[in-house]
């Protein structure tokens, strides 16, 4: 029997299964019954088709869908190379460490090197800084964007400055002109932790482009997902070299998993102090981790990138509906009770949530606090910008770093600030419920 018949045959099931168990639960939310998340996953039967599709071939590491989702979405970035990790954490470790490789010579970070990152965010952005014995400088943000604020960059910077590395906040670019012409000026790495803003573009090119090394996230709450995944994109042949090694153990070799002798001298060479004719596949160059995706995770990656324009333009559209019933509140409390985002100048986001700063002057009728409260209690989802100020979480504490002037933003973001959901599944109903609850909050 033919094999393909019988794939067709198991697929055509799952659609009959999709359809009757599981398309109802993946949708249809309504507003004050069911709790609405602030970011959620949006899956189909061509997702589940995908899964199976994988599991059927038994090869349970990286295979052919991760090659297909790797050549795929670096085209989609615009980058060359794409190497596919096993979260967005393990990417932005993966995009530091690639740094930090002796194939970089003189340029490479090492510890005490400085990196210039800003003080409001994800911890994860600023984590592998401190894993490698660098010192994080911490610079303040803009209240409009949440994004770094470049006065600060010339200020932070020193003899012993080495990258700049930053977060594309709630999916709004950073200013990526300014970073760009500081870091190519005063010869830095320039890293984009663009977990939060796949798709977005600054000048009409995409984000990511702008920096040596970039990373992604494919959480079930960003984008797109692969359940857990993330990856590591560069244009740069000896940052994907560096990058290849210390994904895959630290290994020297650069064959596929499953396959021998690509370098045609797996028994040739004479490398550091190992015998001649040493096993290329068994020597290493970096001190590396195992970073790899199974190739189930990369088939619902294929599956979920054929949506991703649309999952991005429903996010845009969702954003723009709520900016502008919001917006009216804002009108007819005769006040700016709420400070709504603005998109930084020249860029084109890829809205991952709707950030909402409640306006701590207006009489402190109503703060932060009381209106997440009153929204979680209406089953509305809303999460904090993340950790808030880092520097004041205990994470960071101790570690040895650098801060410049009293990040007053971050403060106020981390006492004011809160997000709700535009992801896909949620419709214009799910919005305005949204917003008539935050204005009774007014009431």
């Amino acid at each position: 029997m033919d094999k393909g018949w019988e794939r067709q045959r198991i697929f055509d099931l799952l659609t009959k299964y999709y359809q009757k168990n599981i398309s109802d639960v993946n949708g249809g939310l309504v507003p004050g019954k069911d709790y609405l998340p602030a970011a959620g996953k949006c899956l189909d039967q061509d997702d589940l088709i995908a899964l199976v599709d994988a599991s059927l071939d038994l090869w349970l590491t990286g295979g052919r869908f991760s090659r297909e989702f790797e050549s795929t979405f670096s085209a989609f970035m615009q980058q060359r190379y794409c190497l596919l990790v096993n979260s967005g954490s393990s990417a932005n470790l993966l995009a530091f460490a690639t740094l930090t490789s002796p194939l970089l010579k003189d340029r490479k970070i090492c510890p005490g090197d400085e990196v210039i990152t800003v003080a409001a965010g994800f911890p994860t952005t600023v984590n592998p800084i401190v894993q490698h014995g660098a010192i994080p400088v911490f610079v303040d943000v803009e209240l409009s964007t949440y994004q770094i604020d470049v006065s600060y960059l010339q200020p932070a910077l020193s003899s012993k400055t080495k990258a700049v590395m930053i977060a594309h906040t709630l999916g709004n670019p950073a200013n990526l002109q300014a970073l760009s012409d500081f870091c190519k000026q005063h010869h830095l790495w320039l890293i984009e932790d663009c977990c939060d803003a796949v798709g977005a573009k600054y000048n009409g090119k995409m984000v990511g482009t702008f920096g040596d090394i970039a990373t992604t996230s494919f959480y079930p709450a960003h984008h797109m997902t692969m359940g857990e995944g993330g990856a590591v994109l560069t244009s740069d042949p000896l940052l994907k070299k560096a990058a290849l090694s210390l994904r895959d153990w630290g290994r020297d070799c650069f064959c596929e998993t499953g396959v021998d002798g690509t370098c045609k001298n797996r028994f040739g060479q004479k490398i550091a102090d190992l015998p001649f004719g040493y096993d290329h596949k068994y020597t290493y160059s970096h001190i590396g981790y195992n970073l790899k995706v199974t190739d189930m995770q990369a088939a619902l990656g294929v599956s979920q990138l054929k949506k991703l324009p649309a999952f991005i333009e429903k996010r845009n559209a969702n954003f723009n509906y709520l900016y502008g019933k919001l917006q009216k509140i804002n009108e007819r409390q005769g006040a700016e009770c709420l400070h709504l985002p603005q998109a930084q100048a020249n860029a084109t986001p890829s809205w991952f949530g709707f950030p909402i700063t409640v306006n701590s002057g207006n009489d402190k009728k109503v703060d932060r606090n009381r209106m997440v409260q009153f929204l979680e209690e209406s089953k509305i989802g809303t999460r904090l910008l993340f950790g808030g100020n880092l520097l004041r979480q205990p994470l960071y504490k101790e570690i040895p770093k650098r801060v410049l002037g009293a990040l007053p933003v971050s403060d106020y973001i981390m006492n004011n600030t809160f997000w709700v959901g535009i992801f896909p599944a949620l419709d214009k109903q799910h919005l305005d419920y949204v917003v008539q609850k935050i204005e009774e909050v007014f009431l």
